[in-house]
């Protein structure tokens, strides 16, 4: 009889079906387990696959009597309340630089949209205001890319791929994380630092309670009217009313962002502006990403289940909030 697994987080039978050939999936939908199955059922479920941004507190773990492992389908694992986790014996497992390439053209994808303003660009063309000769005050020559300083923050997986693409644009670039790495870019000292030196600021760092708005009204004042910010990691980095602030009154120039504070974002102030490119938190979705964060959860659980250590165990993620 195949092992069960919870499926703790609301996710697109599709993306389950390679783990539900190997595992027998109970599907909960979003919701809190106990009100989907009975104790029975959950009795002998050893093993949780939940997004790593769902909020996953010690009450959810203490429906299931028998849980063993926590296993997150991408890399984040920042909803999981890890110390309630460790308190119980349970190991946190992610998938970690599965999705790092996709995420990272979609961060160069942001940033070239913001800064080239092609949302207006594509509108003007399609309400026949260019055909009409009508002027185009959105559409003044931006800076271009040559020279364009680029400051990432966080240089885990995801930042050295999107370093290694904003570099192929003939861009400087430099980064803040939580130490140095070996790599060929310059390193700021602090986030402030980073923020007074570039013109485009990258976040993509892991979330955490280190981390959360910590890009406040203070650092999007250092970045300057000329500034775009980029965020493809969590909407909990930025202070939203403050971004939305600085939109409003152009102490920044543009946003491009993936994520937010809440998801999936409704309509609001920040979708209302010229000034941002917002996409719905698809970043790591693409084909090639979720075969691979498929690969390790399996990796994951096959482990759990032949006694052996997770493939890709959470380590000390408690005291690292920033994406090593």
């Amino acid at each position: 009889m195949p092992f069960k697994v919870l499926v703790y987080s609301r996710f697109p039978k599709a993306m389950m079906a390679r783990i539900g050939e190997r595992f027998e999936l109970l599907h909960a939908a979003g919701k809190p387990p106990a009100e989907v199955f009975t104790a029975e059922e959950l009795s002998g479920v050893q093993a949780m696959i939940t997004a790593g941004g769902t909020p996953l507190p010690a009450a959810a773990m203490d429906m299931l009597p028998s849980l063993r492992a926590i296993v997150c389908y991408g890399t984040g694992y920042d909803g999981v309340d890890l110390e309630a986790a460790a308190s119980r014996g349970i190991v946190v497992g992610h998938s970690p630089a599965a999705n790092a390439a996709a995420v990272a053209d979609m961060a160069v994808t942001l940033m070239l949209a913001v800064t080239r303003h092609l949302l207006p660009a594509d509108a003007y063309v399609r309400s026949g205001d260019w055909s009409a000769a009508k002027p185009a005050p959105l559409l003044s020559s931006p800076s271009g890319n040559p020279g364009r300083r680029v400051g990432i923050y966080g240089m885990g997986a995801i930042g050295r791929k999107i370093a290694s693409r904003v570099a192929a644009f003939e861009t400087e670039v430099g980064y803040f994380s939580r130490s140095r790495h070996d790599v060929p870019y310059q390193y700021l000292p602090s986030l402030e630092a980073l923020a007074q030196w570039c013109s485009v600021l990258v976040i993509a760092v892991r979330a955490g309670p280190d981390t959360h708005h910590v890009v406040d009204a203070g650092i999007l004042q250092k970045l300057g009217s000329d500034g775009y910010v980029v965020n493809i990691s969590r909407g909990s980095v930025i202070d939203q009313a403050a971004l939305i602030a600085a939109l409003t009154d152009k102490t920044i120039a543009g946003a491009g962002l993936d994520v937010f504070e809440k998801e999936p974002h409704a309509p609001d102030t920040l979708t209302g502006l010229s000034n941002v490119v917002l996409t719905p938190h698809l970043g790591g979705h693409t084909i090639e990403s979720h075969i691979a964060m498929q690969d390790c959860v399996i990796a994951n659980l096959d482990a759990l289940f032949a006694g052996k250590p997770l493939v890709h165990e959470v380590r000390g993620a408690q005291k690292s909030a920033i994406s090593n």
